[in-house]
C-alpha cells in the first residue's frame, strides 16, 4: 500500500454558509449511545491520532478531490476556512462512502455530522469537538426530530400516528463523551424511513451553570442533514444523471425563501407522493437551489413548490401550494386538469432517449443564402387531404413527408412555429416551457415520441440540404403552467405590458443582438405595404429594398433582416389584397376595389398582380425572405387577422390555377436570388457605386413627394476574376439589374438606363402580364432601337425585372 507523505497531509476544503461536505477527504467513526463504542466505520484511532494533529506512517493515499477555499457572495453569514486533516475514505458495509457535514456553533464550537449507509439501515452520526463548557463532567444532549415537506413540522416518532405534536415528532438523546473531549452519538434508521431531514439542536442540563440551555448554529437555526438523499449539485441546471445512476435536481430562484421539491408515483394524482423542504443551507449554492438522490424509487414524475412573499408579478398574488414545472426539464408528462381546472405539468424521470444521428451534417448555409417556408407543424399535414396515416399528420415525421414541396418552391430552410410545449387553447405563442417539444407533435402524443421524431425530422432535413430554424417567444408566456411562481422577479419583467400576438397592434421588442442575432423585419412588412396600397414615401420603399440599413447596420448587416410580407397571424397574403376595413386598419391592407370575395374580373386581375408584386419585392429585397404557410396556394382565413382562425393547409389547393402559377413564380424567383446572389444575396450592405435610384425618366426619384407612386432602381454588377485565354479577357462582368415599382393606378412610360457595353437588356419579371408570360427564365430582348434609350411600358400595380445580357445572347 501506497503512504501518505507529510507533505500532503493537510488540504483545504470549502464552507457554503457553515457548511462543508467534506465525505472524500476526512474520516467517518461511528458512534452509539447505550454505555458502548461500535465501529460502524473503521480507523476510528487513526482519526482520533489525525484530529490530533498526528499522521500516521500508515495511511493510505487516497484519491481524494481538492476542494478550493470559496465563499459564496450572496451568503449573508460569517464564513470561516478551516482546514482538514486528509485520512481514509472509509465505506459502509456496503462499499457506500460517508457523507459529512461540518457545522460552528453559536458559542464557537463544530458540529460535525456523518450520514452513511448499511445495508439495511442509515446511520447518523454526531460529533460536537471545541466546546467551551466549564466543567469536564457537563452532559450535552441532543434534541431531534425529521421533516419532509415542511421544516417546521416535524414528521410523528411513531410511525403509526398521523398527527404531529412536540411529543411524539421528537426525542432527546444524550452524548457520550469520549476521551479525546469530543461529544458523539448515533442514530439509526430504517431504510423505508427514508428520505427526510434529521434536524436537532444541543441542549445542556439546567443545572450546568452555561450561558444558555440551547446551542444552535451560529445562524441562529438548528443543524439540519439530509438522511436518504444527498446535498447535490448546482449544475447543470434541471434533472440530470450520473454515470452511477443517481439524479441530480437543480433549478435557480433568487428571491424565493424555500424551494419544495415534489415526487409523483403517479402522474394523474392531485397530491404529490412525497415533498422535500429543501434546506437553504445545505441544498443551496449561491442562487441555484439542488438535490440528488441515488435512485427515484417508484416515483415517475417531480415537480417544485416555491414559498415566500416575492412570489407574485403584476401585483397578484401567485399560489405558493401551486406545482411548478422544471423550466429545465427535458421531459414533460402529458398535462392534466389539477382539482381547481388548471392545467398541470411535471417534468417525468427518465434520462432523455439515445438517438443515432448517423453521418447527420449540419448544412451551414451562410444565412444570406437562406430562403425561408414558415410552417406550423400541426397544421402543416393536419388536413385530410395530406393523405397521411392518421398517427404521422400534424407530426414532425408528417413534415418530412412533403420534403418535395420544399424543393419544388426553392426553399432551403424551414422556420417553426414555437414547438416548445405551450397553452394548447391560446396556441404556440404562449409556450409553458423552452426545452422540451410538445408532446403532441410526436406520433404517440407522448414526450418522448416527440423528442425522437423531431431528431428524426433535423436529421432528414438536413440529408436534403435544408436548414431547421426555430421560432422561439421570450416576449411573455402561458398564464399558468410555465415560470410564474419560481421567482418573478428574476424570470419577468415584473409590471410591464409585454406584446400579446391576439393583439392586432404589433409591438416592437429590442433584444441584444451580440452582432450575431437575426431579427424578423416588421418595419419590411409594414413600408411594403403601405407603398403598394399608395400610401408611405419612397424612401421607406427604398430602405426596405437594400436590407434596412436603419435597423442592422450597428454591425450586423442585411443578412439579418428576415423579410416577410404576411405572418402566421394576421391577414393572410390573399386576405391582405382582398380585405380592408376599419377594423383591420393596424393591417395595412387594400381590398384593390371591393370587400371579400368578388366576381368583378377588373378587381381580381388587380389582386393577382398584387399579390405578384408582394412576392417580387419579397424576393429582390436584401435580406432572407420569409414564405408563409399557405400563401402560395392563396388559404384564406376569410379576412380574420385571428391566429385561431388559421386553418390547416388544403393539399387540394396545391393543384388550382393560381397555385400552380404562384408556386412557380416562386420557385423562379428563388432560382434567381441564388443566381444573381452577388446583387440579391449579399451579407453586406451595397456600396454606393453599385446602385443608382431613378424616376419614370431617368432623373432623380421624387424622394419627400407622398403622392409619387414609382421607383426604379439599377443595381451594378461588380467585374469578376474570369478565365484568361484567348478568346475572353481577364475579367467577366455579369449583367446589371434594372428593377421598377409602379403602385400608382395608371401605366408609366419607363426609360431604361444604357445597358453595359456590349449588352442588351432583357425583361425577365413583368407582373402585369398573364401567366406564363409575367416570368422567363431567359428573359425576352427588347426591340432594338436607334435612339440612346429604351421606353418600356409599365401597367398600373405592377413591377419589372430587366437583366443585362450580351447581344450574342438575344440573337
Amino acid at each position: 500500500m501506497a503512504t501518505l507523505p507529510p507533505s500532503l497531509a493537510i488540504q483545504s476544503c470549502y464552507l457554503k454558509c457553515g457548511i462543508s461536505d467534506v465525505s472524500k477527504s476526512s474520516p467517518a467513526c461511528h458512534y452509539i449511545y447505550r454505555n458502548h463504542i461500535r465501529y460502524g466505520f473503521e480507523k476510528m484511532d487513526l482519526e482520533r491520532r489525525l484530529i490530533c494533529d498526528e499522521v500516521s506512517q500508515n495511511v493510505v493515499k487516497s484519491s481524494c478531490r481538492h476542494l478550493n477555499s470559496r465563499v459564496f457572495a450572496t451568503s449573508r453569514v460569517l464564513v470561516e476556512e478551516i482546514e482538514q486533516k486528509v485520512g481514509t475514505i472509509t465505506e459502509a458495509d456496503n462499499g457506500e462512502k460517508a457523507l459529512t457535514y461540518l457545522f460552528w456553533t453559536e458559542v464557537g464550537g463544530q458540529v460535525k455530522v456523518f450520514v452513511g449507509k448499511t445495508s439495511v439501515k442509515y446511520a447518523v452520526n454526531i460529533e460536537v469537538s471545541s466546546l467551551q463548557l466549564q466543567s469536564s463532567d457537563d452532559r450535552l444532549i441532543s434534541s431531534w426530530g425529521r421533516y419532509r415537506a415542511d421544516s417546521s413540522i416535524f414528521i410523528p416518532l411513531d410511525v403509526q400516528s398521523s398527527v404531529p405534536d412536540s411529543r411524539t415528532s421528537t426525542s432527546e438523546t444524550p452524548f457520550i463523551q469520549t476521551s479525546a473531549g469530543r461529544f458523539a452519538l448515533e442514530l439509526e434508521f430504517e431504510a423505508k424511513q427514508i428520505p427526510f431531514y434529521l434536524s436537532f439542536i444541543l441542549k445542556l442540563p439546567s443545572d450546568s451553570g452555561t450561558r444558555g440551555s440551547e446551542i444552535r448554529s451560529h445562524r441562529k437555526t438548528k443543524f439540519c442533514v439530509p438522511v436518504g438523499f444527498h446535498k447535490g449539485y448546482p449544475a447543470p441546471l434541471g434533472l440530470s444523471f450520473s454515470p452511477d445512476g443517481s439524479m441530480n435536481f437543480a433549478i435557480f430562484s433568487r428571491n424565493v425563501e424555500g424551494v419544495i421539491l415534489c415526487f409523483y408515483d403517479d402522474a394523474k394524482a392531485d397530491e404529490p407522493a412525497l415533498e422535500l423542504d429543501l434546506d437553504p443551507y445545505i441544498n443551496r449554492s449561491g442562487d441555484i437551489w439542488h438535490a440528488s438522490f441515488e435512485s427515484a424509487w417508484t416515483f415517475v414524475s417531480y415537480g417544485y413548490r416555491c414559498k415566500g412573499s416575492l412570489l407574485q408579478r403584476n401585483n397578484n398574488k401567485f399560489d405558493a401550494g401551486q406545482i411548478i414545472l422544471d423550466p429545465y426539464a427535458k421531459i414533460i408528462v402529458n398535462s392534466i386538469p389539477s382539482s381547481d381546472g388548471s392545467q398541470k405539468y411535471l417534468g417525468r424521470l427518465c434520462k432523455e432517449p439515445g438517438f443515432d444521428w448517423g453521418d447527420d451534417t449540419h448544412p451551414y448555409l451562410p444565412m444570406e443564402k437562406l430562403v425561408v417556408y414558415r410552417l406550423n407543424v400541426r397544421h402543416f399535414t393536419e388536413h385530410k387531404s395530406s393523405q397521411l396515416a392518421t398517427d404521422v399528420a400534424g407530426t414532425f415525421i408528417g413534415l418530412t413527408e412533403k420534403l418535395q414541396h420544399f424543393k419544388d418552391l426553392g426553399m432551403n430552410a424551414v422556420l417553426l412555429e414555437p414547438i416548445f410545449s405551450f397553452d394548447e387553447k391560446n396556441g404556440p405563442y404562449f409556450p409553458c416551457h423552452f426545452f422540451s417539444p410538445m408532446n403532441l407533435y410526436g406520433p404517440s402524443g407522448g414526450s418522448l415520441s416527440a423528442i425522437n421524431s423531431m431528431k428524426e425530422m433535423v436529421k432528414k432535413l438536413h440529408a436534403n440540404g435544408i436548414e431547421v430554424l426555430l421560432e422561439v417567444v421570450f416576449t411573455h408566456t402561458a398564464v399558468a403552467g410555465s415560470l410564474q411562481g419560481i421567482d418573478d422577479i428574476s424570470y419577468y419583467h415584473v409590471n410591464e405590458d409585454c406584446w400579446d400576438p391576439h393583439d392586432m397592434l404589433p409591438k416592437e421588442t429590442r433584444f441584444p443582438h451580440w452582432k450575431r442575432w437575426a431579427e424578423i423585419d416588421t418595419k419590411f412588412c409594414n413600408d411594403v405595404r403601405n407603398f403598394w396600397r399608395g400610401e408611405g414615401l419612397l424612401s421607406d420603399l427604398a430602405t426596405r429594398l437594400c436590407g434596412s440599413g436603419d435597423i442592422f447596420s450597428d454591425g450586423r448587416g442585411p443578412a439579418f433582416s428576415f423579410n416577410f410580407i404576411a405572418r402566421n397571424f394576421g391577414l393572410t397574403l390573399v386576405d391582405i389584397v382582398s380585405f380592408s376595413n376599419a377594423a383591420l386598419a393596424s393591417q395595412l391592407s387594400w381590398n384593390c376595389g371591393e370587400e371579400g370575395p368578388t366576381d368583378n374580373t377588373t378587381v381580381l386581375e388587380r389582386r393577382l398582380k398584387q399579390i405578384r408584386n408582394f412576392l417580387f419585392v419579397l424576393y429582390i429585397s436584401l435580406g432572407v425572405p420569409i414564405l408563409n404557410m399557405g400563401d402560395e396556394c392563396g388559404q384564406s382565413c376569410g379576412g380574420s387577422p385571428a391566429y385561431s382562425d388559421r386553418k390547416p393547409l388544403d393539399w387540394n389547393t396545391l393543384k388550382t390555377g393560381f397555385s400552380i402559377q404562384t408556386s412557380q413564380f416562386i420557385s423562379f424567383l428563388s432560382s434567381l436570388r441564388m443566381r444573381r446572389s452577388d446583387l440579391l444575396q449579399k451579407r453586406n450592405f451595397l456600396k454606393e457605386e453599385n446602385i443608382e435610384w431613378h424616376g419614370s425618366d431617368q432623373s432623380p426619384p421624387k424622394w419627400e413627394d407622398p403622392s409619387c407612386r414609382f421607383l426604379a432602381m439599377t443595381l451594378r454588377a461588380d467585374e469578376v476574376d474570369g478565365p484568361l485565354n484567348s478568346e475572353s479577357s481577364s475579367h467577366v462582368r455579369r449583367g446589371d439589374l434594372f428593377i421598377a415599382f409602379n403602385a400608382a393606378g395608371h401605366s408609366e412610360s419607363v426609360i431604361l438606363p444604357q445597358p453595359p457595353e456590349g449588352m442588351s437588356w432583357r425583361c425577365l419579371v413583368d407582373t402585369a402580364l398573364p401567366f406564363p408570360g409575367f416570368f422567363s427564365t431567359s428573359g425576352e430582348p427588347l426591340p432594338e432601337q436607334m435612339a440612346e434609350s429604351v421606353a418600356y411600358e409599365m401597367k398600373s400595380h405592377s413591377c419589372t425585372l430587366f437583366e443585362a445580357s450580351s447581344r450574342q445572347k438575344s440573337n
